[in-house]
């Protein structure tokens, strides 16, 4: 089983509340993914580096993978593929650019820089946004035709991505596409691609929402060749932490 997580955006109490819900699951979970947006404008964001880099005792070590604020602490810091953090600016504006500055250190920012864009795991695209970019946003709202062209890109069946911060399934039926070249001479003879049945899910968001934290759960190695559907393999967990304390569900 792993755990995939996204969005500790910098609280360090909604972290510790989820992984303490992940020691109390039943199953046996076998590997931890955080995917980006581990820190944020937040003055807590080197808490939880500190969390990630030094785990407690008989904790899996978490496998990370940079987001959307990593990449404009990069901008801030003369290190992303552009040279300013245009995307954050225009979005919450230059306090908060500053308070990112004054939030992350720039030996984090060195340790940050040496993380995964993404992972492939079997079948599994583990990423942030998707594989166009760390800014690219998937919902139960995007087209099919978007969904397809991710997963394409890198033959993926499953792409989990927590850009959005939601908690979402979207399922891509098989099928199959007939295609033929005719020339002025002649007609090719006619190819068929199949593709297999594919999805997309929303593993949720850690730290955005205070007293609530949303992550994953999912195993690969369900056997579907019984007849287990793919929803079965896919579980979507709720901590409630803080004022509101509880067992996630």
């Amino acid at each position: 089983m792993w755990a995939i997580l996204s969005g500790i955006e910098g609280n360090i109490a909604a972290y510790e509340a989820v992984l303490a819900d992940i020691k109390r699951q039943r199953v046996n979970v076998e590997e931890l993914y955080i995917l980006g947006d581990i820190i944020a404008a937040n003055p807590d964001s080197e808490k939880v580096i500190k969390r990630i880099q030094n785990p407690l005792p008989g904790e899996l070590e978490p496998q990370v993978c940079v987001g959307w604020w990593e990449e404009q602490c990069f901008a801030l810091h003369g290190l992303g593929s552009t040279t300013e953090p245009t995307e954050l600016i225009e979005r919450f504006g230059k306090e908060t650019a500053k308070l990112l500055w004054d939030s992350v250190s720039r030996e984090t920012v060195q340790w940050l820089r040496n993380c995964h864009f993404g992972f492939f795991e079997l079948d599994c695209l583990l990423i942030h946004g998707s594989s166009v970019s760390v800014s690219d946003e998937l919902t139960p709202e995007s087209p099919p035709w978007q969904m397809l062209d991710r997963l394409q890109r890198l033959q993926a069946n499953h792409l989990f991505c927590g850009r959005s911060g939601q908690v979402f399934e979207y399922q891509l039926q098989g099928g199959s596409v007939n295609s033929s070249v005719m020339t002025l001479d002649s007609k090719q003879p006619v190819q068929t691609i199949t593709a297999p049945k594919r999805r997309v899910v929303g593993v949720g968001n850690v730290g955005r929402e205070p007293g609530k934290a949303t992550y994953t759960l999912y195993s690969p190695n369900s056997d579907l060749a019984k007849g287990e559907a793919l929803r079965d393999r896919l579980e979507f967990k709720t901590v409630y932490y803080g004022s509101k304390k509880g067992f996630g569900n």
